[in-house]
């Protein structure tokens, strides 16, 4: 099998994480090139031996790729994106697709006319964890699914708001932390109907939130909530919890809580309780185990999943268009908290309103 020749565009944190994978030697796919502007990215790639290019460009003239991932500042998803569906290639675009909805159906919409797949860089999709978890409430492990909980606090490390683009609106943990969050809800429960929020800046006074809660209501009736803050020292929160990255130092703790008529779910342990059908009385005991996985780097899943997109043997897990709908949660959380009302997800979808 021929190996599938993938780009990345932008060399930032994210994205020496997707050249890590695709140089880790897999026989799916391996490393076409990287287009980042920078000399700290050209001195990198100089130092690890692959080609790098000053812009988007010159990487697609120079070395045709099959695929390309973009891992560029947001603001620059749409304009990267657009030149790869010109040249008719698939892309994965990581989160948020774009700053504004109809920045990212403009691009979605753009890639569907052409037949260019459009993939959404939201690699929790790929971990075994959340694909058990999705599987176990598919399954009726827990009954009918009510509600949810999910949980991100946590301390960004001094100098992390040294940039002024964190300082700022859309720089906050609504839009960086919680929209994955948010995706890991959509995959348990399904699609959301509407939200309300409030959010805070009172720790560190910046433009930006620090902190924020939400309740989701779901088409299907079930109601979640939403807390985040990045100014909380806790051991609740997806990095800390689910061991998927080893920078950050493992709690032992959930961050993930769903609630069924049947039984419970607790992510990441997998810990799974339940009462005997017919007995469902807080007076019973419940019965409890823990679910095992096989771990997978996430990453990697996600990678072989573009390689086989681009091939044409599967279907992309997450899509540009769901990736925007994704989006549009968010903003909607974010509106909501400014207006203190609810805000329903289809309204941001249907308004289109382009960036001011």
């Amino acid at each position: 099998m021929t190996k599938v020749r993938i780009a990345v565009t932008g060399a930032g944190l994210i994205g020496r994480k997707h050249i890590d994978v695709l140089r880790s030697g897999s026989a799916d796919y391996e490393l076409a090139g990287v287009a980042d502007p920078s000399p700290e990215a050209a001195a990198e790639a100089a130092r690890l031996g692959y080609r790098c290019f000053a812009t988007l460009d010159d990487l697609l003239r120079e070395t045709s790729p099959d695929g390309v991932i973009i891992a560029v500042p947001n603001q620059l998803h749409v304009e990267m994106g657009l030149r790869c569906v010109s040249a008719g290639i698939p892309i994965l675009i990581e989160k948020p697709v774009a700053d504004t909805v109809a920045d990212a159906l403009k691009l979605i919409e753009a890639a569907e006319a052409a037949s260019v797949p459009t993939l959404t860089g939201h690699h929790r999709r790929h971990n075994p964890i959340m694909r058990r978890a999705v599987e176990l409430i598919a399954e009726g492990s827990i009954g009918r699914p009510v509600t949810a909980s999910a949980i991100w606090l946590a301390h960004k490390p001094k100098g992390y708001h040294d940039l002024a683009w964190r300082r700022e609106p859309g720089g906050g943990p609504i839009l960086i932390n919680a929209i994955h969050d948010i995706d890991c809800l959509r995959m348990l429960l399904g699609d959301i109907d509407h939200v309300q929020a409030a959010k805070s800046n009172a720790v560190r006074g910046f433009a930006v939130e620090d902190t924020a809660a939400a309740i989701l209501t779901f088409k299907n009736g079930a109601l979640a909530t939403l807390l985040l803050s990045d100014t909380v020292s806790a051991p609740w929160s997806w990095e800390t919890t689910s061991g998927e990255n080893p920078a950050f130092p493992r709690t032992g703790q959930d961050a993930i809580l769903v609630g069924g008529t049947r039984g419970s779910l607790a992510i990441p342990s997998l810990d799974l309780r339940w009462h005997e059908p017919g007995r469902e009385d807080w007076l019973e005991p419940l019965i409890q185990r823990r679910e095992p996985i096989i771990p997978a780097d996430p990453y990697v899943e996600q990678m072989r999943n573009f390689a086989n997109v681009i091939r044409g043997s599967e279907a992309p897990v997450l899509t540009g268009r769901d990736g925007t709908v994704i989006l549009a949660t968010t903003l909607a959380i974010t509106a909501s908290a400014e207006t203190g009302r609810p805000v329903a997800v289809d309204e941001v979808l249907a308004a289109r309103r382009p960036a001011v």
